[in-house]
């Protein structure tokens, strides 16, 4: 059995009852559930549409997300999260350099490693060496100026973990900025690198060992042993190239606003819900959010 979930924006909200039926019928689906009137509706299949990519292109066009995924274990015990670009709007080493004056410089670097164009190591180095120097007291200043979480995410982590869910955030990121969004949202624990730090000013060196893409992986499968989960009980979410190792291991690898050639590689895509989505295809409904 299979369940099919379409959704769409929450601020923005553009699922009717005609599109839902029009798919359900097509299909010859279940009966339809409304999981947020005008936002997210569901409905069970006895098998995988042989069109589902080509349904779900088309509902693109009209900012309807599409999910078709096995009705069995969608609803998991754990969360492991990337961090910018994903729980929050932004992505932290950018705001630092712009800061720094050396903004689009190391904006153009982030974009290459989130699209899988640059090595993750290599990129990060070379975006820290632009920040040598930068006093640490703007860490703190891009925290309260510059940071804004993604819409969904306080509703993603207070129902999760009231339903007994352990939530991880792991970031190719700084631990500077994970402890705030950790704390601020209700994550169980993160993970990622460490800003060098000397005599008040970031070195500029990057302290090893380097997070990056095995590492998240690595996270996911020690979090999931030390808790007794399998795998598949895991909900991953990012949204760049240093993200496909944990999609791909999690029983639902969730690309969030990704780059298109990390969407391509992911059976889950939101392009156009919010963080609350990951809620809606776990067959949460409104109602039940905590």
């Amino acid at each position: 059995m299979f369940i099919a979930t379409l959704l769409t924006d929450p601020k923005a909200p553009k699922l009717d009852l005609t599109t839902v039926e029009a798919l359900r019928g097509a299909w010859g689906g279940g009966a339809l559930r409304w999981l947020n009137y005008g936002v997210a509706a569901e409905f069970e299949l006895g098998q995988m549409p042989d069109n589902r990519w080509e349904a779900w292109a088309g509902l693109q066009g009209i900012g309807v997300d599409l999910v078709v995924q096995p009705a069995e274990g969608r609803r998991k015990a754990m969360l492991l999260a990337d961090m910018d670009s994903t729980m929050i709007q932004q992505e932290c080493i950018d705001e630092l350099a712009d800061v720094a004056g050396v903004g689009a410089q190391v904006a153009a670097i982030t974009a290459r490693a989130m699209n899988g164009e640059l090595d993750f190591e290599g990129a990060l180095t070379e975006r820290l060496g632009l920040l040598t120097g930068l006093s640490d007291s703007v860490i703190a200043q891009v925290i309260a100026e510059r940071i804004t979480f993604m819409p969904g995410g306080h509703d993603l982590l207070r129902t999760m973990k009231a339903n007994g869910a352990y939530c991880a955030l792991v970031s190719g990121g700084f631990t500077a900025f994970t402890g705030y969004v950790a704390e601020t949202l209700g994550f169980d624990e993160n993970r990622a690198n460490t800003l060098g730090i000397e005599n008040g000013r970031l070195t500029g060196i990057p302290v090893r060992p380097i997070l990056g893409r095995e590492a998240k992986v690595q996270a996911l499968e020690e979090i999931t042993a030390r808790l007794g989960l399998a795998h598949d009980q895991v909900m991953a979410v990012g949204d760049g190239a240093n993200d496909l190792g944990m999609l791909h291991l999690a029983g639902a690898g969730v690309a969030l606003h990704a780059k298109p050639s990390v969407a391509a590689q992911c059976d889950i895509r939101i392009n156009h819900g919010d963080l609350s989505a990951l809620l809606y295809i776990q067959g949460y409904a409104v109602e039940d959010f905590a």
